[in-house]
């Protein structure tokens, strides 16, 4: 990890169905194939149209994979852009926008009149293609090969449409050298990566859970659209006749994890994807899967709460959600993926889990992650297989078996000549109704014994930092490489990033490698410190600082940089937002 940041931070802002995401897709795409490495998020309000959107692109010859507060370079599309934005901006901000979009203006804001090339053009869509050229000119990404992107984007379309997106590509670049002659202040010529960036893969968080789950054997979705998660439901459907997936969108959540359970015990590999308020209505089903000791794999990918709250914000404020869903005593295991490689492999590895232990399996995700995207070289997957784990059954088949390590040969109906029965009650080991207290003791203890081996079996934490550190900064899902970077940063010798993508059950060492700190301080994107309070229950260690941050957006590298330098010199506590 770079301790030194030498990327450049562009800020796209305009309303909803204005084209910011055409304007992100287009560029994104010809930075990577120009052999740049890039990372896009986006924030974004509730609404199909108006509002302010935003999508911050960074671009660096080495890695960029986490957000900045800084903007180096605003492209304002309408009025509420500039009030949405001010407080990131700085003297060094470059700041493009089209007067008569704008309403009021300043001298500060370079004047491009994007709608008035677009018209000339014939169409006022193509501002969105002017908009790309002014970026790719200050960027020095050479026009030509801009302009081949262009035409691959918009295959399909008329030729005459291609080459009009093309003409307002040029149109862009030109003003771009206006801007350059007019300002003198772009010594922005990124040298390119020695890395063959243009062959690598860019994808976000939703289609890297998505492809996770394929990867694990995902043969059923079932699901009830809900933002932020609905991009694994769609990224699935996409894929379902190619990979031979059954995609369902339930009538509700009740049913779509209902769907799910049913769907493992005929012998589907299935998983349900939600989020906060619809993951709600799930908690039944989810203590169903522990009675019935069934697979089940659940993506919930967070939102800020409580109720509706900001849907299409993000927040980690549901880890006790999914720790304490459904009522009753039963295993489950929780991974918090902390990038989208991350997510890739969480997600094929609770497949494996779920199917092994017969256990409810989350995938705890977030707006930030879903929406978040850079490239990285393809999935090594050769080494990959799914192999079931079910049983042919026989005419005296027991599904809920004693067994030494509580976990009974799950058979599959049709699969042999057993009869394979299942049920909500207590039950015995033929699944046949009880309330015998002597086997409703064995029953919970036969479930509860896979706790043993689940937390042997569990993810370490990863450290990057300092092998001897003296302070740790702790943190779990999403912010991962936010703090990786804002670790580098501070260029210390005696500061290690304590990073968990398996949050529940915790590595049977995870004590060992806090008592090794002097200092803890924990980051979480919640308002009560919730992974904090998992690790002081857990393990007993007492957590020195936290750093919480609450307000619908992720962290920035930037700020919370400064902010650890705060508390490092004892400046401030934490705790608070």
């Amino acid at each position: 990890m770079r301790n030194q940041d030498t990327s450049i931070s562009v800020v796209i802002c305009g309303e909803a169905g204005q084209g910011v995401q055409t304007i992100e897709s287009l560029l994104t795409r010809i930075i990577k194939v120009n052999n740049f490495h890039v990372y896009a998020t986006k924030e974004y309000m509730s609404r199909i149209r108006g509002g302010s959107n935003s999508t911050q692109i960074r671009v660096d010859s080495g890695p960029v994979r986490a957000p900045v507060q800084r903007i180096d370079v605003a492209v304002l599309l309408d009025a509420g852009a500039l009030p949405h934005l001010r407080w990131r901006f700085s003297a060094h901000t470059v700041i493009i926008g089209e007067r008569q979009a704008l309403g009021t203006f300043s001298e500060s804001i370079i004047d491009v009149p994007f709608s008035t090339i677009a018209q000339e053009l014939g169409n006022p869509l193509y501002a969105n293609s002017v908009a790309v050229g002014v970026l790719c000119g200050l960027l020095a990404i050479v026009e030509e090969r801009a302009a081949r992107e262009i035409e691959k984007f918009f295959t399909g379309k008329p030729a005459e449409v291609i080459v009009a997106n093309q003409d307002a590509l040029r149109r862009g670049y030109s003003c771009s050298a206006d801007i350059r002659r007019r300002r003198g202040c772009f010594p922005w010529q990124i040298p390119q990566s020695d890395a063959k960036i243009a062959e690598e893969i860019v994808l976000n968080g939703a289609e890297s859970v998505g492809m996770g789950a394929l990867a694990g054997g995902c043969n059923f979705v079932s699901s009830y659209p809900m933002s932020p998660s609905t991009g694994v439901l769609t990224f699935l459907a996409t894929q379902a006749r190619r990979f031979n997936v059954i995609a369902e969108q339930a009538e509700d959540e009740i049913s779509a994890i209902n769907m799910a359970i049913g769907a493992w015990y005929a012998g589907a590999r299935a998983l349900v994807t939600t989020s906060g308020g619809g993951f709600a209505l799930m908690e039944e089903g989810v203590s169903l899967a522990g009675m019935l000791e069934s697979p089940l794999v659940i993506h919930l990918a967070q939102r800020p709460g409580p109720a509706t709250g900001l849907p299409t914000r993000t927040e980690q404020g549901d880890l006790d959600l999914a720790l304490y869903s459904g009522h009753g005593e039963f295993p489950r295991v929780i991974f918090a993926p902390g990038s989208v490689c991350e997510a890739f492999w969480c997600a094929q590895q609770a497949f494996a889990v779920a199917d092994k232990y017969q256990i409810p399996v989350f995938i705890l995700t977030d707006q930030y992650l879903m929406d978040s995207y850079y490239n990285h070289p393809v999935f090594d997957v050769s080494s990959l297989e799914v192999s079931p784990r079910s049983v042919a059954t026989d005419k005296n088949y027991q599904r809920y078996r004693l067994t030494p390590d509580g976990i009974s040969p799950r058979g599959i109906p049709g699969n042999g000549n057993g009869l394979v029965r299942v049920d909500s009650d207590e039950h015995d080991e033929r699944a046949q109704i009880t309330e015998d207290r002597l086997v409703r003791t064995q029953m919970v203890e036969k479930r509860l014994k896979k706790m043993t081996a689940l937390q042997a079996e569990a993810v370490p934490p990863r450290v990057t930092g300092s092998t001897t550190y003296r302070i740790a900064l702790v943190c779990w899902g999403s912010t991962r490489l936010i703090v990786e970077e804002a670790c580098a940063r501070l260029e210390r010798d005696d500061l290690a990033v304590l990073h968990f993508r398996q949050v529940y059950p915790l590595h049977a060492d995870t004590a060992a490698y806090l008592r090794r700190a002097e200092q803890l301080i924990v980051i979480e994107n919640n308002a009560t410190g919730q992974f904090a309070r998992l690790l002081q229950m857990t393990t007993g260690v007492p957590v020195s600082e936290k750093i919480l941050k609450y307000d619908g957006l992720p962290f920035f590298v930037d700020e919370l940089t400064e902010r650890l330098r705060i508390v490092l010199t004892g400046g401030d506590h934490g705790d608070r937002e």
